[in-house]
């Protein structure tokens, strides 16, 4: 029996980490034992004008938020709705201000923003409020997120704690263990190291080392995973943090010779990820659903300006892929270069 995309997604997940929806609607499912909702904004048919949205990514060239673009403009199209899309060239609140401070000026109708981080951004969007515009949070938050109408973002807790979860079944003799992040202060991935180390703790066979930074560069991941090889060269897994840490991630290890040695579980899924899973330098990829965030995103947006139903926070779930399903129906989860 050919199984779908949620059935796929249950058997590895039972097998590894419990049961995540790959379809964020009203029912609740959850993580192994920790219960995580998956939601949705309510639907909207049609927008009542055409109203002007922007998109300020998080940074541009990302698998991950040109999927999330992909969403956004397949649902604004289908509201009739305008959406116009930009973003910093790395992931860097100092970069990011400017293009938020400019975007409010042009006084759109809402702002759909993926904050660069908790603190800095938090002034940008809190003048956006105050000029009328609506804000909706997508993927990252703030320090004080009631600023938007609505925060959309995956469950990062569940999936930090899945992470882990794949690492005790691909490594179940224990060991030492690891965490590849961006940089500290962004909502998303200090949730899943957080979600990763609480696991790690609660099995006393691991030790956790804790958390580096690559600074949303591969090239620094892959330096910073072939250091702590040499310094610790009986690390059994890493949990990389996000796209450009796994990509990292998986080239330092085969640059020193420990592919196959170390278990590496990847949070996104972009191209290059796909490519280190099927050829075994990866083992597992938790693949977020960006174009479901964007879709909820956008369907926020007019909500509020047209006076309808605004969900004020938004869980969606994951999908677990590994050499099994990614060549099936995981294929689905796949995030895309272009839209």
């Amino acid at each position: 029996m050919k199984k779908t995309p949620l059935v796929v997604a249950c058997v590895v997940a039972l097998a590894v980490a419990g049961c995540s929806s790959t379809k964020p609607d009203e029912d609740k499912t959850t993580t192994s034992d920790n219960a995580s909702a998956a939601s949705s904004q309510a639907a909207v048919d049609k927008a009542s004008k055409n109203y002007d949205l922007q998109f300020v990514q998080g940074v541009q060239g990302d698998e991950f938020y040109i999927t999330m673009q992909c969403g956004i403009e397949e649902e604004a199209k289908k509201l009739g709705v305008t959406v116009h899309t930009q973003g910093p060239t790395k992931f860097d609140p100092t970069l990011q201000k400017p293009i938020v401070d400019s975007v409010v000026a042009g006084k759109p109708d809402a702002l759909l923003v993926a904050p660069t981080d908790v603190t800095a951004m938090q002034g940008p969007l809190n003048q956006a409020k105050a000029a009328g515009v609506k804000v909706v949070l997508v993927d990252t938050t703030v320090d004080d997120p009631s600023v938007a109408v609505s925060a959309i973002a995956s469950d990062n807790l569940g999936g930090g704690k899945a992470a882990f979860e794949a690492i005790q079944k691909l490594a179940p003799q224990g060991g030492k263990v690891l965490a590849m992040g961006v940089d500290p202060g962004i909502s998303t991935t200090d949730a899943r190291a957080k979600g990763f180390e609480d696991a790690v703790k609660s099995d006393s066979k691991f030790k956790y080392l804790g958390v580096q930074y690559s600074h949303n560069d591969p090239a620094t991941a892959s330096s910073l995973i072939s250091a702590a090889l040499q310094k610790d060269p009986d690390i059994v897994g890493v949990f990389a943090l996000n796209l450009f840490s796994a990509e990292g991630t998986a080239t330092g290890i085969k640059q020193s010779g420990k592919t196959g040695k170390v278990q590496v579980v990847g949070f996104d899924a972009g191209p290059n990820q796909v490519a280190a899973l099927r050829a075994g330098t990866v083992q597992a990829l938790i693949a977020q659903q960006p174009a479901a965030i964007g879709k909820f995103g956008v369907d926020a947006a007019v909500a509020s300006l047209d006076g309808g139903t605004v969900t004020p926070k938004v869980q969606t779930g994951f999908t677990i892929l590994t050499k099994d399903n990614i060549d099936g129906d995981g294929a689905n989860a796949v995030y895309k270069s272009k839209c």
